[in-house]
């Protein structure tokens, strides 16, 4: 039962505001030089980064209205819709290739990442579901098999695309979430090996994706292909030190790091920024995950646990990624770092879901 609402959790709403606005000025000083030398415009990105964000601030004021039980009600529907996109993604003339991906549909001068709407659709679903079905997630056949052949169904379609770092944050997030549900270790440690031997198959059928666990081994090795972006990342944090050389002062964003505002933006930040931006960025992050963990611990019923620790999780994997891949720990995935990011889907989406954690806090005892 949802107790009466009161006021929403004021430090998670300062932390999204504050990455938010880090966003679009690191947005506008990693951008301006490709945007003048590709469109003739300074402006091109920041103009649209501002509009992305307004739209997403009012979504997510708006969503922050809804009681979240209305998304537990509506639960189905939005799943479905979610599996009619990422169809609908896959068919000639409707989905656009960029960058080697079939993952974007175009609505008039802009286009919308189906991907990026089943992650949130799949966790709205699941939460729905464990929270009915709780006392049957230790049996694997009444509850374990039936979330993993969902999750994996949604995965499949996205690889299909194919969009690999967007379908490990699905998959993980998903899996955090049965985990958290009660499921057995013994089925984890089953499905494990089968997840192993089905990542290696990926791995091997696409020779791209070799390419990229040799350079993130060895980037020297191929300093101009596949270890371009790797080596040109630690090239833009290293020179930046503790204090930075100052915003606006990057020089691999003078065409060195390829699409500085999206992927890498983070690259940037440390460039002009340093250390000290950096951990003010990966703080702000630790705090999004901290007040979202509280939220999700002192939720009223295990419907609104579930999604606030989905939504949480969603977030804290994508942020760890996106920053590992940057300063060269994992290899590169291609997902963006929230809030900071150039994007549309991507941007308005992830306010939508702080915009649900935001009405859960509303309800929580915290």
């Amino acid at each position: 039962m949802q107790k009466d609402q009161s006021a929403p959790d004021y430090l998670l709403l300062g932390a999204i505001f504050t990455l938010l606005i880090i966003g679009v000025i690191m947005v506008y000083s990693s951008s301006y030089v490709w945007a003048d030398y590709k469109f003739g415009d300074t402006l091109y990105y920041l103009k649209r980064q501002l509009l992305f964000a307004g739209a997403g601030v009012i979504a997510m004021l708006f969503v922050m209205q809804v009681p979240y039980s209305v998304w537990q009600k509506y639960a189905k529907l939005l799943l479905f819709s979610c599996f009619v996109l990422l169809f609908l993604v896959l068919i000639p003339g409707i989905g656009m290739i960029r960058g080697g991906a079939q993952s974007w549909i175009g609505i008039g001068a802009f286009s919308i990442q189906p991907s990026e709407f089943m992650k949130l659709g799949l966790i709205i679903y699941l939460a729905a579901f464990l929270s009915s079905n709780q006392k049957y997630i230790i049996s694997f056949k009444k509850g374990f098999f039936p979330s993993i052949i969902l999750i994996f169904t949604a995965f499949g379609l996205i690889m299909l695309q194919p969009d690999l770092g967007t379908g490990m944050v699905l998959v993980l997030t998903c899996m955090l979430m049965v985990f958290v549900a009660g499921a057995r270790l013994l089925h984890f440690f089953g499905l494990a090996a089968i997840g192993l031997a089905g990542f290696v198959f990926l791995i091997l059928s696409a020779p791209y994706r070799i390419s990229r666990i040799t350079a993130f081994l060895n980037p020297w090795e191929d300093p101009l292909g596949d270890g371009f972006q790797i080596i040109q990342s630690l090239y833009a944090i290293g020179p930046g030190g503790l204090m930075g050389l100052g915003l606006g002062e990057s020089l691999q964003k003078y065409f060195y790091l390829p699409e500085p505002q999206t992927d890498f933006i983070f690259a940037i930040l440390g460039e002009e920024l340093g250390f000290i931006g950096g951990t003010v960025v990966i703080g702000l992050f630790l705090l999004l995950l901290w007040r979202g963990i509280k939220i999700s611990l002192e939720a009223p019923d295990s419907f609104a646990r579930f999604l606030a620790f989905g939504v949480v999780s969603m977030l804290a994997i994508q942020a760890m990624i996106n920053i590992s891949v940057v300063i060269g720990l994992i290899p590169v995935t291609g997902i963006t770092l929230p809030f900071l990011s150039y994007g549309g889907s991507s941007l308005t989406l992830t306010l939508c879901s702080v915009g649900i954690l935001l009405n859960i806090s509303r309800y929580s005892r915290i």
